[in-house]
């Protein structure tokens, strides 16, 4: 058995693009559109994944971007994405200078929450040991659910 991919469906593809790639650092490595399913699928790796994506289409996240509104709702049931990262404080400030809301701060220098426009819990956790605990982390309350 191997893991392939997690298949997330998102309402407004543009807003997920920047939220994953731009804000969080995934990379598009693949995108297929089907006029006649009247979708677009969008297939993203983490950086240090993008070459075993491209060659064994694996580990992806799928963003499944249906053309016909339609409301999805539960985010949170969904569980979560991982991502090991080289620095949770560099990565959280970046994403909140971008607007993204710290759900769950770092304030052990090991684990983080965010959310994506979807809903979408994501888990980010620092490569190796825990970092020393830092300000503003260390005292920042959470935010929302996670």
């Amino acid at each position: 058995m191997q893991y392939l991919h997690t298949m997330v469906r998102v309402k407004d593809l543009n807003a997920s693009l920047d939220f994953y790639c731009q804000k969080l650092g995934l990379v598009e490595v693949n995108r297929h559109e089907s006029e006649k399913g009247r979708f677009t699928l969008v297939f993203l790796a983490a950086p240090e994944d993008v070459e075993r994506a491209k060659e064994d289409k694996a580990p992806l996240v799928e963003l499944t971007y249906n053309w016909d509104p339609e409301e999805y709702q539960g985010g949170r049931n969904f569980g979560h994405l991982a991502y090991r990262v080289d620095d949770i404080y560099a990565l959280c400030q970046k994403l909140m200078d971008a607007g993204v809301t710290i759900n769950r701060p770092p304030r052990d220098g090991h684990m983080a929450f965010v959310r994506s426009p979807d809903g979408i819990s994501i888990e980010l956790l620092q490569k190796g040991d825990s970092l020393p605990a830092a300000e503003p982390w260390a005292s920042m309350e959470n935010t929302g659910s996670w």
